[in-house]
This record gives C-alpha cells, structure tokens and sequence, in this order.
C-alpha cells in the first residue's frame, strides 16, 4: 500500500473550508509493517505517505514537507541509521521528528545509537497501535499548530507590508508632485533643442530663446537677445534667402520648417532644422514660435545610407556582368588553348594567339575586379598573421612603387591574427600602393602600418552598423596630393578615375572596397588636399591560431585523362561544347546535361560515371551545390567539381550541409581545368 502525496504548493495556503491536514513519512521495506502502521494512523485523518527504502524516503523529502517521520532502524542497503543521519545532514529536514520502529535492536546501545542519530522515540514491533497513534498525534498537533503560527506571522508580515508599502507610495507621489515643475525645466534644459521666438517679419528679431542655444551654437542665449540680427549674420549665404522666404510664407500657411547651414562658434558650419508655428502675440501682431535642432548627424548618415545604396547597386549590377562576361571568356580562352595544341611552328599565328590570350587574360582581371566589388568572388579564407604577410609582401610592394617612392612598413608590436584570403588581401594592398604612387607623381613616402583599433578610435566612425569587431586597420599612409571630399565620396565607384586616359581602370579602389566588405570588414579613408592620405583596410581579429601551411601542388600525377567518365553539367551552350572540347581533347569520356534534375536522372539511372563537373548558376531552380548535395545521398563517394564565373550566395549555405567542394573559377585555361580534375579525383 503506498499513498502518495497530493501536488501542492508550500506557500498556498490550504481553503478555508477545510482543516489543514500534515504528512507523516512511513519507511518501511516491509510491506506488512507498512500496512499494519498505516492502517493504525489512518485514524488521525491525515496524509500518509510510504516509502520503501531509505533512498525512496530521501527522494520524497526533496520536494515535500513532513510532520514527522517513522523509520524502521532494519532495512537492505541503507538502513534506519544511515538514512537518519542523511535527513539531518540537510537543514530543510534536520529539524523533523524522527521516531525509529524496530523489531530486533532492543538492547541499551542500540538505544543509545538511535537517540545519537536523530531520533526523537523508539517504537518497538509488533507496534501497539495506542501507543503508536498516541505518538504521532503529538507531533502531527505540534507541526499543525506551528504551522498555523507561521501563516498566521506571515499575515502579520504582509499586512505590516502593505501598510509600509501604501504609506511610502503615498510619499513618493507627494515628493513626485513636488518635483514636477523642476523636473521638467531640467529635461528642457537637457534636451539637444531650443525654443525660441520672434517677430515675423525681417529681420526677425529675437523676444525669446532657451539657454539650450548654447549648447547648439556655442554663443550664449544673450548674444542673440542683444543683437537681433545675429542669427541671420552667421547663416550660410547660399541658405539665407532661402529661409527669409520661408519664414515669410509662415504667416500665410501658419506654419514653417526650414533647414539650413550655421556656422558656429567653432568655426564650422552645422545644420539646424528649425520648424514653428506663427500666433498672435500680445501686441497684436504675428510672432513665430519654434524649436530648433541639430541634424548634422542625422544629414551625413542618409547621405552614407544613399551611398551604401548606390553602391550596393552597382554591385549587383557589375556582378551579373562580370558573371556572363567570365562564360564569354571562358569559350575564348578555352578555345584559344584548344587552337594553340593543334598549331605549332607558325611563330606569327602563335604571336596573334598570345596576343588574344593577353587581351582575354585582361579581360579576365577587370572581371575578378567586378566581383571582388560587388563581393560575389569565391574567397579561400585562411587563419594567418598579418604582420609575417605584410613583412613578405614588402619586396613585391616595392617594386610596384619605384625608387622614387620610400616605402617604409610598420607592423603591430604582436601576432595579429585574422581569417582572411591571403591572395586576395595581397591584391588589395597592391592596389592601395600603387593609387599611393600614382598620388605622389614626383615621390614621397608610402607607409604600410598595421595596428590593433581600440574602441573610440576614429577610424571606427566609417564602420558599418552591421560590422563586428574587435578590428586591426592596415593602412597605406601616403605623402600625396590628397583628395577633396567629391572624389572620397566617389573612391570606390566602379570605372570612376581621376587618372588620364588609359592610365587607369577605376577598378583597384573598388577591389579593395569588396574584398574588404566580403571579408566581414570595411574601408576608412581620410584625405585633405595636398596633406596626403591614409587608406585603412580594417579586419575584425580572429581567436584561432594560424594554420599549418599546406602546399596545394599535385605533383607528379599526369594531366591527361585515362578514359574516365565525366558528366559534365551546363546552361550554357557555347561553354558546353568547349567544355566537351576540353575534356575529350584530354582523354575523357564525357556525357552533358544542361541543368541539375537532368544531372541527377543520369545519375539515377546507375549510369557509370567517375566524376562531375557542374557549373554552380544554373535554371531550373536548383544550383551545383544543390545537385552536389543530392548527389552525396544518391552515390556517396562520387566526386564533384564546381565552376563559375561567380558563386553569389550559392556556395555560402553548403558548408553546413556537405562538405566543402572543389571549386575552379571561369575563365580557366585547359591546364589549370586538367589539374583540378586531377586533384579532385585524387581526393
């Protein structure tokens, strides 16, 4: 027989209607034990609840209180004595009464144990039910009526509380009232805004103005009252007309909101939106009554959102063209590879064929440019410290500046570590040195310097909101000419130069633009006209530790194919057939597909295939990471080789399902396509 306790709060109290009833705790292996005690207490109308174990009983008082506990002192395992000393290890419980129930440890120190274990009585078996009953009573009278003290105390604290709580709410909302009107001329005085008014018509003298004005100006609110055109004198000449005529128009519409330029005590030029309404003043005649604020913040971050947005623009606009310009370039560069094999010994058709090979490999460039603005390169991020990187680069750095360039490097006074694409990082710090060079026409003094940004620091004002740091700038600090704010503002605009014809593409600044974007970071410029400029590429650090460098080169593995079985999936129909070109010319068997569900019907059909090759953009709404994901389920271990004149966002999401694939970049020459099939089959 077990009866188990009902789930109830210990704080609720029990209803009214009914007694508060206790628990009593039977421990006892012996089931007949248990039910002969049970059966003797039910009369005391309480709640009996019966464990078989000392564990069992140390369970239940985890989670219930108990008037009183009977323990039988001879149980397997854990017996009467252990669990007793257990219960008054614990503070919840060592204050319950203990009365121990045995049949079989009557003699003196076995009493002389139990009472130094805890137990308040001893009962011995066969039980005597009067006796037994009597007991309990006393201790369950004695938990009852505690128990009533305690809530009856609680009551007393919860009305001494609410009392407490009433009258202080009281107080507080009559020194509340007190402080009202002070508070309020304190929140004016505090706010960024000032009020202000003044006649309607020119020169619009001043009758009132907060002292807030300071705070916006720099002047005291009594230069304005004593000199009534002072406002007008300080306002931007392109400007001033304007807002006369707007102020002027208030007392036809009632109203007015007018933003303009003022130049402050400091010299330099804020801007104030200056809204009002016009009412009648006490001498009957208009008077306009305005707030004025500062929103020369709030002007430069729509301007910075408007550029993000062109330039977000224009990025998707030149990725999709670097896209399709790669398939071009990959049927010419391919095909002139294909033509180059089967001509030999003509010097002069080999000549023209390397000139078209130069003028595609260009091509080719301003593409990897386009995308690396428009961040849609496919970048290889690698774990490495900035300072060996900019150290090793310093020579290659140094020839594309000259001699009449001094080039001096600082590197950060520790490891700097960041997970970044080294090549594409060396791009971009050989694009800023070279726009420093071509800054300083008659030579100067170029420094690469890499720091750790500190929070406050200045450069951190050009971050982007969404950008996480903490950052490390590299910058490229030159001795140049400078550039006026029209052209920062333009810097990194695809094709925009400030160079002559043919001296520049307007591309290197953009390259630097995306990779830096792509990587998770951003570009500070700071330029004055013939002061120089600093260019700062700005990282966000990595906790890792640099990776062990692995040569990536194949070896001696041959080229060629050895009749191995490629399918070869591609939209495109020009890139398709010299795709088959390609592969047949190097020894392959090639079967095509020109989209993913036709790829995958090959592949279900159990065609016998040894590797495939797919372009990542395809129709049909499913991309090469898709097929090669699908591919993995259908037939593991077949290898998958990717290509693409950009990836967009197809390769970021397959990290998190397979593994990362092999992937070759269009426009790709017919030696770098026979290494990577290589490789990947190796793989």
């Amino acid at each position: 027989m077990s009866l188990q306790a009902m789930d109830m709060p210990d704080s609720e109290e029990p209803p009214a209607h009914k007694p508060a009833r206790a628990k009593i705790l039977i421990v006892d292996d012996d089931e007949r034990n248990a039910l002969a005690v049970t059966t003797v207490l039910e009369e005391l109308d309480q709640e009996l609840v019966v464990a078989r174990s000392g564990e069992e009983a140390l369970r239940c008082l985890l989670h219930d209180d108990f008037a009183v506990i009977l323990l039988d002192l001879h149980m397997p395992g854990m017996d009467g004595y252990e669990t007793a000393e257990l219960i008054r290890a614990r503070r919840r419980t060592q204050h319950i009464p203990i009365v121990f129930l045995t049949a079989v440890f009557r003699d003196e120190s076995h009493l002389i144990q139990a009472y130094s274990a805890g137990a308040v009585d001893m009962v011995f078996k066969p039980v005597d039910p009067f006796v037994l009953r009597s007991k309990v009573s006393v201790f369950v009278q004695l938990y009852l009526k505690q128990a009533e003290a305690q809530r009856e105390a609680e009551l007393r604290h919860r009305l001494q509380e609410e009392n407490f709580r009433v009258r202080t709410e009281k107080l507080l909302a009559e020194q509340e009232l007190k402080r009202t009107q002070a508070r309020q001329d304190a929140i004016l005085q505090s706010l960024a805004v000032c009020f202000h008014s003044s006649t309607a018509e020119p020169p619009f003298e001043t009758g009132f103005i907060s002292d807030t004005v300071e705070k916006l100006t720099g002047f005291p609110a009594a230069r304005f009252m004593e000199d009534p055109g002072f406002g007008f004198t300080r306002m931007h000449p392109d400007d001033a007309d304007r807002v006369v005529a707007e102020l002027r128009a208030a007392q036809e519409t009632g109203s007015y909101s007018s933003e303009f330029r003022w130049r402050c005590a400091d010299g330099s030029y804020r801007t104030f939106l200056d809204q009002g309404v016009t009412a009648m003043g006490e001498d009957g005649r208009q008077e306009l009554f305005g707030t004025m604020i500062d929103v020369t913040e709030l002007r430069m971050l729509q301007q910075q959102l408007v550029q993000a947005q062109k330039m977000e623009t224009v990025g998707q606009l030149t990725g999709g063209i670097a896209h399709d310009f790669n398939n071009l370039l990959t049927v010419i560069m391919g095909n002139l590879d294909l033509v180059s094999r089967k001509i030999t010994g003509d010097e002069r058709i080999n000549r023209q064929l390397g000139a078209i090979r130069h003028a595609a490999e260009r091509g080719q460039n301003l593409t990897s440019q386009l995308l690396a603005f428009s961040r849609r390169q496919h970048l290889t991020p690698e774990v490495l410290d900035v300072n060996l990187l900019i150290t090793r680069f310093e020579s290659l750095v140094r020839h594309a500046v000259g001699e009449i360039v001094h080039l001096e490097t600082v590197a950060a006074s520790k490891a700097v570590i960041c997970d970044v694409d080294p090549a594409q990082l060396e791009t971009a710090l050989l694009n800023l040195a070279v726009n420093a060079r071509d800054a300083m026409p008659s030579g100067g003094k170029l420094v690469f310097e890499v720091r750790p940004l500190s929070d406050g620091d200045e450069l951190l004002s050009d971050r982007p909101p969404e950008a996480n740091g903490p950052w490390i700038a590299i910058s490229a600090i030159d001795t140049g000419v400078g550039m006026p704010p029209e052209v920062i503002a333009r810097a990194f605009e695809p094709f925009f130069t400030t160079k002559g014809p043919g001296k520049g593409s307007g591309l290197g600044l953009s390259q630097v633009y995306g990779f830096a974007r792509q990587s998770g970071g951003f570009v500070a410029v700071r330029s004055e006209v013939g002061q120089g400029t600093r260019m700062a590429i700005c990282l966000p650090l990595c906790e890792k530790q640099p990776e062990r460098v692995v040569s990536d080169e194949i070896g001696d593995k041959p080229l060629s194919g050895n009749a191995e079985r490629i399918l070869l999936v591609e939209d495109d129909a020009a890139v398709l057939a010299l795709g088959i070109e390609m592969l047949m010319d190097l020894g392959y068997q090639v079967t095509t597909a020109s989209d993913a569900a036709s790829a995958l019907e090959i592949i279900k059909r159990g065609e016998p295939i040894d590797l495939i090759f797919s372009d990542v953009v395809m129709p049909g709404g499913k991309s090469g990471v898709d097929l090669a994901r699908e591919v993995k389920e259908l037939r593991p271990g077949l290898p998958v080789l990717l290509t693409s004149g950009y990836t967009g966002e197809a390769l970021n999401v397959h990290t998190r399902d397979v593994e990362t694939l092999p992937l070759i970049a269009k426009p790709f020459r017919q030696e770098e396509l026979a290494a990577k099939l290589r490789e990947t089959m190796g793989a």
